[in-house]
């Protein structure tokens, strides 16, 4: 009898490592920017949490975090942080969650912020993605997918000018030295040991009125349209949320189980990314040139992930081998 159960439990556990919702998806985050930044890590309400709320990501270094199946949430990078050596507080000038140390545990982004938003395994079996710039900017951000649901492609129900389907999207520009001026947000020199733009506020932050903010009467895309400000964000990066009914060119899908590639201060390595026209907002692409992570990292990215699953795929083999001579 007991042999009997062993075997079934053994049978049902190597089962539980193939099934591929069980994966959901990996988030690789790197960080290009030539400074610390502290991504900042919200679950959407009853979704479960990730394993971590925050963390240091030092200049070139790269973190994994994997999210478990019908994830939703946002991700961001809070910069110019630090620990008052007083009362122990940790804030940061631009991302902030609130929370007084590195996890954010629980606490959203201060605007301005540059979110990357998911919702994974959602409608029709689709991931949704976006970055968005509604709650403002603070730095350069790209999603690129990756893995097998990368390769598949994805289906779409935006009508994007891109089709929609599975590819990389973001905000590749510095905008924050490009900011209009009542929109833009000064650090002290205290703070960057220069002083200088750090972030650039959504209009909705800076005037609070309905007609920014997409409330009251303007609460429906009937109503809030484009503004001037809205369409600085939008003329720089295409394919970037800036305002709160943009969803027409701004959501992406990806089938479920593919994993994402996000980057701070997105390199510029190899690869075209055709959507981005920082020139005509005023603006220079924050390396010199329009283009996003190239094949050479993307592959890296890829391995990383395929390996992790390979060994999941090993180890349920030698589960189920070791059933079968029970």
């Amino acid at each position: 009898m007991a042999r009997r159960s062993a075997h079934v439990a053994l049978c049902s556990f190597a089962l539980l490592l193939l099934l591929p919702a069980a994966w959901s998806a990996t988030f690789t985050m790197t960080n290009n920017c030539g400074y610390t930044v502290w991504p900042g890590l919200l679950s959407g309400a009853g979704t479960a949490p990730l394993p971590t709320t925050g963390f240091a990501l030092a200049h070139g270094a790269s973190a994994t975090v994997d999210a478990p199946a019908s994830w939703s949430g946002r991700m961001w990078a809070r910069t110019l942080c630090a620990t008052d050596a007083t009362t122990g507080k940790f804030t940061c000038a631009t991302g902030d969650c609130g929370s007084g140390s590195v996890q954010c545990n629980g606490g959203g982004a201060a605007p301005p912020a540059t979110l990357a938003e998911f919702t994974l395994d959602g409608s029709g079996g689709l991931d949704f993605f976006d970055v968005s710039l509604v709650d403002g900017y603070n730095v350069p951000m790209l999603i690129v997918p990756q893995g097998a649901g990368a390769a598949a492609g994805g289906g779409s129900t935006n009508g994007s000018a891109d089709g929609g389907k599975c590819m990389a999207t973001g905000c590749l520009v510095d905008l924050n030295g490009a900011c209009p001026a009542d929109l833009r947000v000064m650090a002290t020199a205290a703070a960057t040991g220069a002083g200088g733009p750090v972030a650039c506020r959504s209009a909705c932050e800076a005037f609070g009125t309905p007609q920014y903010c997409c409330s009251g009467a303007y609460g429906n895309p009937n109503t809030c349209k484009p503004s001037t400000y809205s369409q600085f964000f939008k003329t720089a990066c295409p394919r970037a949320y800036s305002y709160a009914y943009d969803d027409s060119t701004s959501t992406f899908t990806c089938a479920a189980g593919t994993s994402y590639a996000i980057t701070f201060c997105p390199s510029t390595t190899s690869g075209k990314y055709s959507g981005e026209n920082p020139q005509a907002a005023g603006v220079q692409p924050t390396n010199g040139s329009m283009v996003y992570l190239g094949g050479e990292q993307l592959a890296t990215g890829d391995a990383h992930v395929g390996a992790a699953r390979s060994s999941l795929l090993i180890f349920a083999a030698a589960t189920l081998a070791a059933v079968a001579l029970l």
